[in-house]
């Protein structure tokens, strides 16, 4: 049996970090925990006609919740004179219990985001562009953004076929077993139309970190 592991919990203290910082007491954890997920649901909802969220960080404190957006395009979430963050600060306070207080960080090199590789890939899906073109052409996009290596797999009817099944593609070396290796790791689904869904996965390889 294969013994899988998310690249990104197999780093955790090493070189990658939680996207949830905080600490609760027993009888405040469950409530800020299903606080989190809300509010991840939401940005993430907001912006799904467009692929554009790499991650959102969450800090508590006392009196604060800190929520750090990074996006590929800052002037999506921004919107036309800061009223996008208005907008969205005012519905994430009604789903929390805390005042909160919104950073924006703009992604500069999307190529290299797991979570936005994978959501392209699978919006491509979605229109039916011939899955191996849509792996290949955005695995070589990765490598020529200054990825080490880069690795794509989607799972499901691939090109309409009768029988699911799993086709891959490898670009340069994705060393998963070395803890110092900086990967970056994603999943995303395509509802592709006739066909069901479709999986795609994201290996990404930045280089090792000493």
């Amino acid at each position: 049996m294969g013994q899988k592991v998310n690249p990104i919990s197999f780093r955790l203290q090493v070189h990658k970090n939680w996207n949830s910082r905080w600490y609760a007491p027993k009888r405040d954890f469950s409530k800020w925990l299903v606080e989190d997920v809300r509010i991840r649901e939401l940005i993430e909802k907001r912006f799904e006609s467009r692929p554009t969220i790499d991650k959102v960080e969450i800090e508590r404190s006392a009196n604060l919740i800190t929520i750090t957006i990074h996006t590929a395009k800052a002037g999506v979430v921004i919107g036309r004179g800061g009223a996008g963050v208005t907008e969205l600060k005012t519905m994430l306070e009604k789903l929390v219990s805390l005042p909160i207080r919104l950073n924006i960080e703009e992604v500069k090199r999307p190529e290299l985001s797991a979570k936005l590789v994978a959501e392209n890939i699978a919006r491509q899906l979605e229109r039916r562009v011939n899955f191996r073109r849509a792996i290949k052409m955005t695995a070589q996009n990765t490598i020529a953004a200054g990825a080490k290596g880069v690795r794509i797999q989607v799972a499901g009817r691939l090109n309409n076929a009768e029988m699911a099944r799993r086709e891959k593609v490898i670009e340069g070396s994705v060393p998963l077993h070395t803890i110092r290796a900086d990967i970056d790791f994603h999943t995303a689904r395509a509802n592709a139309p006739g066909v069901g869904i479709i999986g795609v996965k994201v290996w990404i390889y930045k280089g090792e970190r000493v």
